[in-house]
């Protein structure tokens, strides 16, 4: 009776968990981009298409919007004593998912210019940095620029 209740417990839990469709590990939809402190042009530029199919909320309390399985960039970055800034340009309302050296999830919505997201990390760490740009409340792809910036956010 103990062994059964074992695995109806573990099939619950794993049936509670939250499915998290993003692949880490993925090749990115639109690069990878190696960048050490104090690196010019700052803004750098990436155009890309924000959006997918997955539903960005089941990685965490503030993440919105719908993000492809892939990640869109990868930012294998150097840090120094400046922030890093990693900030969307978009005519959509656009989020960005990032998952950073820390295996932790970061999200914004509306924390740019606009309806564009924003995320500033004031010490970051060196590391890869996996970035989402979401399509907010539709899994329509748009047009928008990823900025990565150590000095201001678009």
């Amino acid at each position: 009776m103990k062994f059964a209740f074992s695995v109806a417990a573990m099939v619950a839990a794993c049936v509670s968990a939250p499915a998290v469709a993003q692949d880490v590990n993925a090749d990115p939809i639109f690069g990878t981009v190696n960048l050490s402190v104090g690196f010019t042009p700052d803004p750098f530029v990436v155009d890309l298409a924000s959006g997918g199919t997955n539903d960005a909320s089941n990685l965490g309390a503030g993440c919105r919007g719908f993000i492809a399985t892939s990640p869109d960039v990868r930012l294998n970055y150097s840090a120094g004593s400046l922030p890093l800034i990693l900030s969307v340009n978009a005519s959509a309302d656009t989020t960005i998912v990032v998952n950073a050296p820390d295996g932790r999830w970061y999200c914004d919505d509306d924390g740019g210019n606009g309806l564009n997201p924003s995320l500033r990390f004031g010490s970051p760490m060196s590391g890869r940095y996996e970035i989402w740009v979401g399509t907010y409340g539709s899994t329509s792809n748009a047009s928008a620029q990823l900025h990565i910036s150590e000095l201001y956010s678009q």
